[in-house]
Parts: C-alpha cells; structure tokens; sequence
C-alpha cells in the first residue's frame, strides 16, 4: 500500500518568523521611546549595555575567522565613548575614541607580536564600527530638542528596513549584490528609498520644526547608508562564513544584526540636523 503523499509547505519569502519579529521590534521601540522621554541618560542605560552585547558578538564572530580580538578594552571603550559623547560633545567623543585605540595596541601588545596586526587590526574596525558611529545619536542627544532628533533617525532608518523588507517580499526580482545578500534587490531598494523620503520629509518639519526639503535630504541620504550598512555587515559575516552575529532578538538575530542600518547612518543624520535644523 502507498502511502499518501505529504504536503510540505514551502518557506517563507519573508524568511523569518514574522509575527515574532514584529513583536520584538515594537519591543524595541517602546525601550527606545522610554529610555529617551522618562529621563534623558536613560539612553545611556539602555544603549551601552546592549552594544557592550554587540561587541561580544562581533569579536566572537572574529574568533571564528581565527582573531583574538582585545575585547576588554573595547568594552571599556564603549563606555568612555557614550559618557565622552554625553558629557564632552564632539570633543569628548574623540578623545575617548583615541584613548580607546590607544588601549588596544596596548592590550594586545602585552600578549605578545604574534598575529598581533590582525588581532589589533579587528579591535580598531569594532571599536570605529560598533561603539565610535553608536555615539552619534548620544551627540544627538546633548542638544535642546535631542531626544527628537534621536526618535526622527531611529523612525527614518527603520522605515529603510520597513520598506524595503516589504516591497522586496512582494515585489523583489531583480538581486541587487546576489553575492553578497541574495535576497536584497532593487525592488526593495526602490520601496526603501520612498519610505524614507516620505518619513524625512514627515519627521523633520513635525518634529523638529525644520524645512520639508531637509527631511527629504535626509530621506535619500539615510535610504544610501542604511543599504550600505547593511550589505557590508552582510558581506563580513559571508566572509567569517556565519549566518548571525547573534541569537539574543528572536526574528531579528544578534544586536548587531539589528543595528547595521543605523550605525551608518547615525554620522550622516546628526551632520544633517547639527548644519540644516
């Protein structure tokens, strides 16, 4: 007797479990919006932490590519770059960043020179990568109306990610780097770039007073770094030949698979807000 033939449901084009992603993602942006308006170092406690997490995710993803990345020293990095950014403005920020590179060659030199350019090489990419461009939106945050520039970049970059996601799942036939993240394609970008032009051109007039024609700006730039950001993470983690840097977000990945869109896209935002509001 033969069995019947069992049915098996096809994978989702989304490629990802939806419902539990966007459950997190609102999450997220409820700790985003908390952390901004009860008080405003309340940033600091929640973004420190979690790229603390990010930079235990990228120097395990190195290990994998056989890197000894000097993570203590970053860590403390990341801390001095937040308070750095929040306390010192600009200059605060430099000064910690240099401290911190400073501290990696240091680090690293005390274990010995073998393989010590590749190992120190790694530190200072996670140490610009991760917590140097995180320390934009603290910038952000030092001026009067800053937790508003910080929501109007976090809901611009988001809504790169939003439309592409959902245009490039309905729409997407044509791969824009097929090496690099198959399932991105130009379809997708084509739905990024209008959900964020109209985001900006929403955003900066309602909530930061400013000229619809700097939220456009905005828009189109933002629409650029985010894709690139998230194609270069995509292209690091082909190369150390893992799929996440992280499990910690269910339906998104590690913290750093997250934020990739962001971490671009935070210098070119608080430039636009710091010259044109």
């Amino acid at each position: 007797m033969t069995a019947p033939p069992t049915t098996k449901r096809p994978p989702s084009k989304a490629g990802r479990n939806l419902p539990v992603a966007i459950g997190v993602g609102v999450g997220l942006g409820a700790l985003i919006l908390a952390s901004l308006f009860i008080v405003r170092w309340g940033w600091l406690v929640l973004v420190v932490p979690a790229l603390g997490i990010g930079v235990v995710e990228l120097s395990r993803a190195f290990a994998s590519g056989r890197f000894s990345v000097p993570v203590v020293p970053i860590l403390l990095g990341t801390v001095a770059m937040h308070l750095g950014a929040y306390f010192g403005r600009g200059p605060g920020l430099m000064v910690a960043f240099g401290a911190t590179l400073l501290a990696i060659v240091t680090w690293r030199s005390v274990l010995g020179i073998g393989r010590a350019t590749r190992d120190v090489s790694a530190g200072v990419f996670i140490a610009a990568y991760a917590p140097f461009l995180s320390a934009f939106p603290t910038l952000m945050l030092t001026e009067e109306d800053g937790q508003w520039r910080v929501v109007t970049f976090v809901l611009v970059t988001i809504c790169s990610d939003i439309g592409g996601y959902a245009v490039g799942v309905v729409a997407g036939r044509h791969p824009m780097a097929p090496s690099v993240s198959p399932k991105k394609s130009w379809e997708g970008l084509a739905g990024s770039a209008v959900s964020c032009l109209v985001a900006g051109m929403v955003a900066v007039p309602l909530l930061l007073g400013g000229p619809v024609w700097v939220g456009a700006l905005l828009g189109l730039l933002s629409v650029a770094t985010a894709t690139l950001g998230d194609l270069a993470e995509s292209m690091l983690k082909r190369d150390l030949g893992i799929k996440d840097l992280g499990d910690i977000l269910p339906g998104h990945g590690g913290i750093m698979d997250r934020i990739d869109s962001l971490l671009l896209t935070a210098p070119v935002a608080w430039l636009v807000m710091s010259l044109l509001v």
